[in-house]
């Protein structure tokens, strides 16, 4: 997996370039922490189970 991904930053309105702050193995998956470089803004993703960046109704 990239140590850098372009994702929406919902603090800073654009696209953006997050980086790869931490990452480790859990029963469900790799479990991946994105963090924005300009604002901080993070989000974890667990392979494709979890995405904490979208949002939930």
């Amino acid at each position: 997996m990239s140590e850098v991904i372009t994702h929406e930053c919902p603090n800073c309105g654009t696209e953006t370039e997050f980086y790869q702050a931490a990452s480790m193995q859990v029963h469900i998956g790799e479990k991946v922490k994105w963090h924005c470089w300009d604002c901080d803004y993070g989000f974890v993703r667990i392979d494709e189970t979890v995405d904490t960046s979208k949002a939930t109704a």
